[in-house]
């Protein structure tokens, strides 16, 4: 698509940002929706969020994705944040309004699409979430306020996970989210085998220690339904082979990547993209990734 005086920008905004993907879906998505309007991403240093923000304003920018390590950060610099992202605490999407930007979480609302897309539903559903970092107290949040029957919040430090499952029990008024010490999984390996969804929320098993799953146990995963793992680079990783190998299906987080980004898409242009659309996206996104 040609650019011109009235192509509107969007971008990317982090520490780093050499690895993403974000371009190539949001590109193709413009291309597909003959939409005039192109991405690219913008490396922010420390201490230059604020600067960030406002510049982009400044320069009339259409929208920002945010990603790591501003996702908390960033909600200082808002003029207004959507209520969901307000309860998680994490904002991953800049949408401009008259004054400032409004900050919406599409990280979660991506995942429901990835989850629906496989088939797949956490309501009344065992959940297992591994990590009690940003992205899984997002995700703790999400299965609690969409019908999991209980949720397990297994960090390595309990004390993490205690808090961060205080914080969400208490904005939802329930207490079906439990946190748990890592180390003590066995807890949960009883009753009837593959009851639960789980959740991997951590870096474990990124380039380079790829040999790496966060629970090594062979029993915890004969445990396992269905697995997703957030990376979705390397393609497989550890826990997903875990998973397979002893019978549960297993999925990256390529999915999340796309419709996160397919929903950001969505509120810059107020738009709807079609299925297909998506679909394609996708095909190229794992062509990007080596998997034709």
């Amino acid at each position: 698509m040609e650019i011109d005086g009235k192509t509107r920008t969007c971008g990317l905004i982090g520490n780093p940002v050499e690895h993403t993907q974000s371009p190539v879906i949001h590109n193709t998505l413009a291309q597909e929706m003959g939409i005039n309007m192109t991405y690219v991403p913008f490396f922010v240093d420390g201490g230059q969020l604020e600067a960030a923000v406002k510049g982009a304003f400044g320069l009339n920018l259409l929208g920002m994705n945010v990603t790591v390590p501003y996702k908390n950060d960033v909600i200082a610099y808002l003029d207004d944040i959507d209520s969901l992202a307000e309860k998680i605490g994490a904002v991953n999407t800049l949408v401009r309004t008259d004054k400032g930007y409004k900050g919406y979480n599409t990280d979660i609302t991506g995942l429901l699409r990835a989850m629906k897309s496989d088939g797949v539903s956490i309501k009344d559903e065992d959940v297992i979430i591994l990590g009690a970092g940003g992205v899984g107290r997002a995700v703790t949040y999400m299965c609690a306020a969409n019908g999991a029957r209980s949720t397990y919040l297994l960090n390595r430090n309990a004390t993490k996970a205690g808090a961060v499952a205080a914080e969400v029990n208490r904005g939802l008024g329930t207490d079906i989210v439990v946190p748990m010490a890592l180390s003590d999984y066995r807890k949960l390996l009883t009753g009837l085998e593959n009851r639960y969804v789980v959740i991997q929320c951590t870096s474990v098993g990124l380039a380079p220690a790829t040999d790496n799953a966060v629970i090594e146990d062979s029993d915890f995963y004969h445990y396992v339904k269905y697995g997703y793992d957030l990376i979705y680079s390397p393609w497989e990783t550890k826990f997903m082979g875990l998973v397979r190998a002893n019978g549960g299906m297993a999925y990256n987080g390529l999915k999340m990547l796309l419709y996160q980004g397919i929903d950001a898409f969505e509120l810059w242009n107020d738009c709807k993209v079609p299925d297909a659309c998506a679909g394609r996206v996708y095909k190229k996104l794992c062509g990007k990734l080596g998997q034709e």
